[in-house]
């Protein structure tokens, strides 16, 4: 990948094989607890029946969201933590300060592995299991060579959490895109719980590559040097919500999200402060008609400390998890959890664009898989173009 002085670039045509990079595996999990400042409340009245405070009634205004019609009122039977769950969809008030470097540093990936029995599921569909193709460390400043890839930060019941995620060009908004791709257990945690919360997205995290030590007494500036990026909203697919386990499940083949952002201050996109913004091929390609993909990311778990960008370019193959689900993409790459939602490339006609994401990989981090991005993922994009991109 190469810069110009005109503009940063990401992922040029030329040299693609030699510098493709950007993986991801799974995010982590640390001991800082989600603030309660964060968290919408529900209060019981005198009729025992659950009311939506007037602040998140606004909220949900805000959204177009009628809550006498909002799920068909069934809102209203929902126990507490339920109705918590959910309504972290379209609640994730700026928290100044929550995410300081320290902070930052200790969250973990929530890690989602899958058993060599199950990545065997149907070796009729699956491809041969790829093999390992070691993570190479991006080239600094990032801002110069994978200017649209970052950090995404989030609070779950487990702690503070870390995934990867990479700024996608917004249709209907050209030039000025506050859109952020990752994946759906990134955002939410899948069957068994909800949304998670105190979302935010940092753009080249530790633009240098600085180690530990070097980051004892770094500012903030060095460890996000164009801001903290916050989701005022999230979307993911259905299937996710409703299948998506902790090794990724019948939802793994739709583990995919898009955040709307903004910034803390300020009033230019985040296109135009990171200086670049890749486009997503819909188009679903068989894994038989790519020759190179590669997947970006920042690695949190062992031997990866989760500070630095690494990349892995392989030829993609076919896994299939079951034969009524889509077969996913994978490639050979040694990532571990805390790349999870990277994205994916390849050059289409000499652009580089975003194809997938990644979404699981074995425990012995040999490859990673992510979902194909077809008609479900588009639509979930357009929505989130249309109804929040212009905000």
């Amino acid at each position: 990948m190469r810069s110009s002085r005109s503009r940063r670039t990401f992922l040029t045509a030329t040299g693609l094989v030699a510098v493709l990079a950007l993986t991801a595996t799974a995010c982590n999990s640390g001991d800082d607890k989600a603030s309660d400042e964060s968290t919408a409340s529900a209060s019981q009245g005198g009729d025992d029946k659950i009311k939506i405070p007037d602040d998140i009634k606004d909220k949900l205004k805000d959204h177009g969201i009628d809550v006498d019609q909002w799920a068909n009122g069934g809102w209203k039977n929902w126990d507490k933590d339920k109705w918590l769950s959910e309504a972290k969809d379209f609640v994730n008030p700026v928290i100044e300060g929550l995410w300081k470097p320290e902070r930052m540093k200790s969250a973990k990936d929530p890690d989602k592995t899958i058993s060599a029995k199950d990545a065997a599921a149907d070796q009729g569909v699956s491809d041969p299991e790829p093999a390992p193709v070691e993570a190479k460390a991006e080239k600094t400043p990032y801002h110069d060579h994978a200017a649209p890839v970052g950090k995404v930060f989030f609070d779950s019941p487990e702690g503070s959490m870390v995934c990867s995620g990479t700024v996608i060009k917004d249709v209907n908004h050209p030039g000025k895109s506050n859109l952020v791709w990752t994946a759906g257990h990134c955002v939410h945690a899948g069957g068994s719980g909800g949304w998670y919360r105190n979302i935010a997205f940092v753009p080249s995290y530790n633009d240098l590559g600085k180690s530990e030590s070097e980051l004892g007494n770094a500012a903030a500036s060095e460890i996000a040097p164009y801001g903290q990026w916050w989701a005022d909203w999230a979307a993911t697919s259905n299937e996710w919500i409703s299948g998506g386990d902790e090794t990724g499940g019948a939802g793994a083949p739709y583990d995919y999200a898009v955040l709307h952002v903004k910034p803390e201050q300020g009033s230019k996109s985040l296109e135009e402060t990171v200086g670049n913004a890749l486009d997503v091929d819909f188009s679903a390609p068989s894994a038989q008609d790519v020759s190179t993909m590669g997947a970006w990311g920042y690695p949190a778990a062992p031997p990866y400390s989760g500070l630095s960008m690494f990349k892995c370019v392989d030829k993609p193959g076919r896994l299939s998890l079951d034969p009524t689900l889509p077969t996913m993409y994978r490639i050979g790459c040694t990532m571990t959890g805390g790349s999870s939602g990277g994205g994916w490339f390849r050059v289409v006609d000499g652009e580089t664009k975003l194809v997938s994401n990644t979404s699981i990989g074995p425990s012995d981090n040999t490859w990673l898989a992510g979902p194909q991005l077809g008609k479900g993922a588009e639509a979930l994009y357009q929505n989130m173009s249309k109804e929040y991109g212009g905000q």
